[in-house]
């Protein structure tokens, strides 16, 4: 059963993170493929079960589809990274300015105009493509 895309994907922890950027960068992989990319790059070994765990939760999250080939489970990200952080960076902004309301949109457009006007203009010309 595929896991379904999240509305809101959950925030990642560091390991999370890291199997997630793994899974970006490549169409699907296996837990030994990732724990094998992992380990390749890390000063600190990942144990198999550790990486097999987490990649469980992410398909659990919706983050993560996954399809069994024999004994073996395959994952792939049901998002790009790009649909991730303009997801969690909506959800994000959206509970800040519902938390603190109006002071919250005073300190975006404080650091808007702290940007460069050719940084900003670049932005405006994003915002509006949404």
């Amino acid at each position: 059963m595929a896991a379904s895309k999240p509305s809101i994907p959950p925030a990642l922890h560091e390991l999370e993170t890291e199997v997630m950027e793994e899974l970006w960068s490549r169409p699907e992989a296996t837990v030994r493929e990732v724990l094998e990319a992992l380990n390749a790059a890390a000063s600190r070994v990942r144990a198999y079960t550790t990486v097999m765990t987490v990649m469980a939760k992410l398909h659990r999250k919706g983050l993560l589809d996954r399809r069994r080939e024999g004994k073996t489970d395959i994952y792939r990200p049901v998002m790009s990274r790009d649909e991730y952080l303009q997801a969690r960076a909506q959800a994000e902004v959206g509970a800040l300015v519902d938390e603190y309301g109006e002071v919250a949109l005073v300190h975006f457009a404080r650091q808007m105009a702290k940007l460069d006007p050719k940084r900003r203009e670049q932005l405006r010309r994003l915002s509006q493509r949404d």
